[in-house]
């Protein structure tokens, strides 16, 4: 069990709850309720403070400390200083503890300041001042002191302090217009509802008269969901009235164009919804990151086995009594008496601590760094900044940045992403007659929409009428007068006053506005009515009842109303397959058959059906409406049963047809993603049809494409089994067993296949019926069709299966890394999951794109995103982390050959200064910056040919052949510099060897700038300048100098320089001579493009040579560059 749970259990029988339960009740205005209801138990809850730090002034320096000892690296360096301390190691602790102590600080110093801004932020929120409502007087107190059951006072414009419900407002109708921009980006103005006995009370005296209770739900992350109901304590009984989230102001959000509110506060400080919604998500590691750790065992492995090899060949070498005790190093007594398994594990212990650098200290650093800076190049880059929206692109996690070159699989979804979610009205249909005005684009008229085409004007006045009004009453649209909104004038049309239309639903908004064009125009919703305009230009006033509101499991919303003339009618509006279950009259056949002309089109259709109520029907609605409503326990199972029970025997009025236009450039995209090699999944809770129009016109599809279907329809004329089977030997014929990751994927060669597979054959798949003995390998034979298709439709989703999908492909044999993006809540679920989540801030709501990891305004941008950002983080990253692995094995494997010629007496090779600065300031800022702004190609040529992507698949720069050469590439320099040393000059091993890893990294930079040149060869200056400074002067602080005037003797001789430049040649030409074989014999396509281009820089600037001479020799003949024509 860990702390929390203990806490949690602690504090429930602290408290005398013995029974836990997932409620609490809140004391308006801190009255008890009156003697005889109930009993009066005074609850705990936190006060409104906000604490997002994480540390203290008095636990900053454990705890930090605390939590970076937990990086394996961190704590393996502790482990080699702390030995150094301990035992007589051959160098001082110095060298092991100055790195360690400068990465501890440095990371230190960043997480404490990032919490001091914290601290500051939480401090500005804690103090600002709120206004309550105490004794019928407003009192201002701070925002920190508020207190669950306190009545607040909020005014336009200003933030809700904590989670409220609304008690009244300034408005006559008991409504208030909020945004919620902070909480989940959506900026359009949400209309929330105060409690129905209490909109009335608009002065503090009333508010304060306010006797009742409130019990709800414990605090929980969900911003949409609240299950709760007031008890008003009257004369009489109590009575209760249930509380939803429509109720519920949050914590961040702001009071828009209402002057005042009343609310009382139910959550608190960390309790409110926005604090909970702030807890970190789950830590995703990129391959880079797993390759990274794995040679840091192999390299550890090494390191003991450096050790244990010295440690033997030691007291082998000691066997020899002469040499095991020569007369100017005699042991002492305790010493010799000492038990040799203990000198042994001493020896192992001190060759540890000698060899120990191998393991680079300051990789993790850089490796942070290089991320965090670099992430910075996506937020800066003006090609993925949308006018329109006004946004650039935003990173949410660094961590990931390498992983966007590394991207196999790509799901998507489609509305709002693939599509613009930009909603034009193209038709209705009623009782199969159709009728077709001009375009009504998302609210706004097109010019030359003026008049109406009507096509077969003959269905019947009665539900042609009942239709129109249908769509003017069934929807949560907000009426906007003209007014001033966030600065900006709404509502002028044609330099008149009039009305707009708001909603959460770009869908809703269009087709209001299209009956606008068919003679019914939606006035407003005034005192529970709506009001309507006819097209005797009459207005009809409907009450509202009741609202069934829309969810993405029914897929329909409805609506009770009362007419004028005290009709009863139940409107319904919603996807086909939820309506056409539930009609039982209707011209079915015609509008079934005008929907699924219109999926095919492209277009996004709802279905339209009423039912007329009698009042006892409308009793018995209501009876099991409240009962569900006022259930704290599973209210929504219960509120899904009872509108399951009212929306049926439904009559079929007709149907509407709504365009949403596809992105600019998606087409291209989702080409170019093809032919990097990625493979592309639409996820989507559209139709099939609908899906499929757009999947043909993005170029998913292509009319080459041979499609092949796993939905319904198809099993139920065969059983899963056989159509699984007979799919898997239709793509395994033509690919002969293998998949379509052998082949490139563009090839002509191969048939061109396509799966469609609905969301209720998804179930079967990955969920199968155990009375099949033949079902246990579905998942395997889904999984083999998938990889052999180069494009994948799942329609008709819900949320958690797009997210088990990405999932299936994860955990399948190859493990290919994924990419999931989408605009809306629904799509969070899979943007979660998947290795790469991407966010679109569409019109959905910015949900997506504050759970991602990355957002972009527009899906054309994840082109350059992968294909250019992407390749360049993934190519950079690879090149530091080899590097890094090669140098330090370069710097080190010569102490390890110095051993044999010191009698592995654990003599150091080098200067402590140098052991101690080798990392942290001589090698470190070079690849850095490398890994920064090196392009090994220009960027215009990664957009225009996408098949370079696939020359860095599947981790391909960080496979251990390549790293085993890097590796055996830092061997063999090792050796030449120290032999070269040792033949040649004795004393110059540290300049050589600084001097190859640094001509190593300039023959890998393909990108040269200033500042290559200034970090690189200034590298090699500070290393000079050091050194002689090191050498050349007495320091006091030293006991003894080891370096004293080595630099200076070295460098006035002749034949030390000759030697550098021979050893620099031969540590160089393996590497030069690989490269040259491999380009000449095996070269990737990365690199003929980079040959070509060399080749047309030389021919242009011989070229320009050319020309430059040519005028010159006969500039007699030019004027202005130009040649001028002599006369004769």
């Amino acid at each position: 069990m860990d702390f929390s749970t203990l806490r949690t259990l602690i504090s429930r029988y602290c408290v005398g709850e013995e029974n836990w339960v997932d409620s609490r009740t809140v004391y308006i205005g801190q009255k008890e309720p009156p003697p005889g209801t109930e009993a009066f138990i005074q609850q705990r809850f936190p006060d409104n403070r906000i604490t997002s730090s994480k540390y203290t002034f008095w636990n900053f320096i454990p705890k930090n400390m605390f939590e970076q000892f937990r990086r394996v690296a961190n704590f393996y360096f502790l482990i080699i200083f702390l030995v150094q301390l301990i035992i007589d190691t051959p160098t001082s602790p110095i060298t092991s503890g100055l790195p360690l102590f400068f990465v501890i600080t440095v990371t230190a110093i960043k997480q404490g300041y990032e919490d001091w801004l914290r601290h500051k932020a939480d401090n500005s929120v804690n103090q600002c001042p709120v206004h309550v409502v105490q004794h019928g007087k407003v009192v201002r107190k701070q925002s920190r002191k508020l207190r669950v059951g306190d009545v607040v006072l909020v005014k336009e414009d200003e933030s809700f302090p904590c989670d409220l419900i609304l008690l009244s407002s300034s408005r006559d109708d008991g409504t208030c217009f909020v945004t919620t921009a902070s909480l989940d980006g959506e900026s359009s103005h949400k209309t929330y509802y105060a409690v129905q006995d209490t909109k009335a009370y608009n002065t503090e005296q009333e508010i304060d008269s306010i006797h009742a209770t409130i019990e709800c739900e414990q605090p929980q992350p969900d911003l949409y969901k609240f299950v709760g109901r007031i008890n008003f304590y009257m004369d009489s009984e109590p009575v209760a009235r249930p509380l939803g989230s429509e109720n519920l102001l949050l914590r961040g959000a702001t009071l828009k164009n209402t002057e005042f509110i009343y609310a009382v506060a139910i959550y608190t400080g960390m309790e409110t919804k926005m604090a909970l919604n702030y807890q970190s998500k789950s830590q995703k590691r990129s391959a880079v990151e797993k390759s990274m750790n794995a040679y840091l065992v192999v390299y550890l492995c090494i390191l003991i086995s450096k050790a244990i090899v010295n440690t033997v060949m030691k007291y082998v070498w000691q066997a020899d009594p002469n040499r095991d005790e020569p007369w100017y190093n005699e042991r002492t007594e305790t010493e010799r008496q000492r038990h040799i398994v203990i000198r042994a594990f001493t020896d192992f212990l001190a060759f540890m601590v000698l060899f120990n650098y191998i393991i680079p200290v300051s990789m993790y650093v850089t490796v942070e760094m290089q991320k965090f800076l670099g992430s910075y190049f996506i937020m800066w880059d003006d090609e993925m900044f949308d006018e329109e929206l006004g946004e650039r692109a935003m990173v949410n996690t660094s961590d990931l940045n390498e992983e966007l070159g590394q991207v196999e699989y790509v799901f998507t979804d489609k509305t709002g992403t693939l599509t613009e979610n930009n909603m034009e009205f193209i038709e209705c249909c009623v009782d199969g007659h159709v009728y077709v005005p001009h375009v009504i684009c998302n609210g706004q008229v097109m010019p030359g929409a003026a008049s109406m085409d009507m096509i077969d004007t003959s269905p019947g006045p009665d539900h042609e009428e009942l239709f129109f009004r249908a769509l003017c009453l069934c929807h949560t649209v907000q009426v906007k007068e003209e007014e001033t909104v966030d600065g900006i004038k709404h509502g002028i049309h044609q330099g008149k006053s009039t009305s707009f239309y708001i909603s959460s639903s770009p869908d809703e908004v269009a087709l209001v506005e299209g009956m606008k064009r068919l003679g019914f125009t939606y006035l407003r919703l005034k005192d529970s009515h709506m009001e309507i305009l006819n097209r005797e230009d009459e207005i009809e006033r409907f009450e509202l009842l009741e609202v069934l509101t829309f969810d993405s499991v029914r897929r329909r919303m409805s609506v009770i109303v009362r007419s004028s003339k005290g009709r009863l009618y139940l409107f319904c509006k919603g996807a086909d397959s939820a309506i056409f279950p539930r009609v039982i009259s209707g011209k079915v056949d015609q509008i079934k058959a005008r929907v699924e002309h219109n999926a095919v089109e492209g277009l996004r259709t709802l279905c339209v059906a009423y039912r007329p109520l009698s009042q006892e029907q409308y009793q018995e609605v209501c009876q099991l409406l409240n009962g569900a409503k006022l259930a704290l326990q599973d209210r929504d199972k219960r509120l899904a049963e009872a509108y399951d029970l009212i929306e049926k025997d439904l009559i079929l009025l007709g149907a509407t047809a709504v365009e949403d236009r596809l992105q600019e450039k998606a087409a291209d995209t989702i080409e170019s993603l093809h032919k990097a090699g990625m493979k592309v999944w639409v996820l989507t809770g559209d139709k099939m049809e609908t899906a499929a129009a757009t999947c043909y016109a993005s170029k998913l599809f292509h009319r080459n494409t041979q499609i092949l279907e796993l939905t319904t329809k198809r099993t139920e004329e065969q059983s899963l089994h056989d159509v699984l089977f007979d799919l898997s030997r239709t793509v395994l014929r033509q690919h002969g067993g293998m998949t379509r990751d052998t082949f490139s994927g563009l090839s002509g060669d191969c048939t061109d296949y396509g799966l469609i597979i609905d969301g209720a054959t998804l179930s079967a798949v990955l969920r199968p019926s155990h009375e099949d003995s033949n079902s246990g390998n579905y998942k395997e034979i889904f999984l083999e069709i998938c990889r052999n298709c180069s494009a994948v439709l799942c329609c008709r989703m819900a949320p958690l299966q797009k997210a088990q999908i990405v999932k299936l492909i994860k955990a399948s044999k190859e493990h290919p890394i994924t990419l999931a993006i989408g605009d809306g809540a629904n799509d969070v679920s899979m943007i979660l999951e998947a290795h790469v989540g991407i966010g679109i801030m569409g019109k959905e709501g910015r949900q997506a794109a504050r759970n991602s990891d990355y957002a972009i305004p527009k899906f054309k941008h994840l082109k350059k995103m992968l294909l250019v950002h992407g390749h360049y983080y993934y190519i950079r990253i690879s090149e530091l982390v080899q590097y890094f692995f090669y140098k330090n094995v370069c710097f080190i494997f010569p102490q390890f050959l110095y051993q044999f010629f010191c009698g592995f007496s654990q003599q150091p090779l080098y200067d402590t200064a140098y052991l101690t600065l080798y990392n942290i300031s001589f090698t470190s800022l070079p690849i850095l910056l490398y890994s920064l702004i090196e392009q090994h190609i220009n960027m215009d040529i990664l957009k225009k040919d996408p098949s370079l992507y696939r020359d860095i698949a599947k981790n391909s720069l960080l496979r251990w052949p390549i790293f085993i050469y890097w590796t055996l590439l830092g061997v063999y320099d090792a050796i030449v510099m120290f032999f070269g040393a040792y033949f040649l000059q004795k004393e110059f091993s540290e300049l050589l060897t600084f001097l190859s890893i640094s001509n190593i990294l300039a023959l890998d930079t393909h990108y040269w700038t200033w500042i290559n040149h200034f970090v690189i060869w200034g590298s090699l200056i500070f290393f000079v300048v050091f050194s002689l400074l090191w050498g050349g002067i007495i320091w006091p602080f030293l006991n003894y100098q080891r370096m004293y005037y080595v630099f200076m003797q070295m460098l006035s001789s002749g034949p030390a320089w000759l030697s550098i430049i021979l050893l620099i040649a031969a540590s160089l030409l393996p590497d030069v001579v690989k490269k040259v074989i491999w380009r000449a014999l095996w070269p990737t396509t990365t690199e003929r493009i980079q040959v070509s281009a060399y080749t047309h820089i030389l021919v242009s600037n011989n070229r320009e040579m050319v020309n430059a001479f040519f005028i010159k020799k006969h500039s007699q003949y030019f004027i202005n560059g130009e040649l001028q024509m002599q006369p004769s």
